[in-house]
């Protein structure tokens, strides 16, 4: 299972072994965020709260969510208060614990495009870091380039993806539309400790 579910034990476990290698644990990359906006959010909550022990644990204070599947066809901006009353409540969880909660966009949620990205950057701007996923831009005909400039104030963590814009099929990196050296030589102008 990921390492989001295990209980502080097994995390205590985990993290015995990573020292013993001299490993270190950049973030954790849970599944959190990635239900129906529809669905209970009371139960993966819960599940949210043992996440950010398990980070804790781990000597992290990352971890990659997102923000909550709309159904096709269906307007994003209509569940906007939905979306941000959930990511801020586990925003304000995390933060009090000392972890960041950081939003990847990705394809069909409710932050797959640079400017809803954007927006849930801003307004939770002090709560929430930003997570960059070429390839998933690209399935939502995202431009990687503009798309990077309008968030590169908020993203301390990118994915090294590409993806061919024709087809939406995800490629070695270089033989994609992500733009990737380009992307990684921007990236790298950033001051302080980022991930990729």
């Amino acid at each position: 299972g990921n390492i989001s579910t295990f209980t502080a034990e097994q995390a205590r476990n985990v993290k015995k072994i990573l020292d013993e290698y001299g490993i270190g644990v950049s973030a954790v990359g849970s599944h959190f965020g990635k239900i129906n906006i529809k669905d209970d959010f009371a139960p993966h909550f819960e599940s949210f709260k043992q996440c950010v022990e398990n980070a804790a644990i781990l000597g992290t204070e990352n971890i990659r969510m997102f923000s909550f599947f709309i159904s096709e066809g269906e307007n994003p901006d209509v569940y906007r208060d939905e979306v941000f009353e959930r990511l801020e409540k586990m925003c304000d969880y995390s933060i009090g614990h000392g972890i960041w909660c950081c939003h990847e966009n990705e394809k069909g949620i409710y932050g797959d495009n640079d400017i809803r990205c954007l927006d849930i950057l801003r307004t939770l701007k002090g709560k929430i870091k930003g997570v960059f996923d070429p390839a998933n831009f690209i399935q939502c005909k995202v431009e990687i380039l503009p798309a990077y400039e309008k968030l590169k104030e908020y993203i301390e963590y990118m994915h090294i993806k590409d993806c061919r814009l024709s087809d939406g099929f995800v490629v070695p990196c270089g033989s994609g539309d992500g733009n990737l050296e380009e992307l990684l030589r921007r990236f790298n102008e950033k001051d302080g400790k980022r991930f990729l």
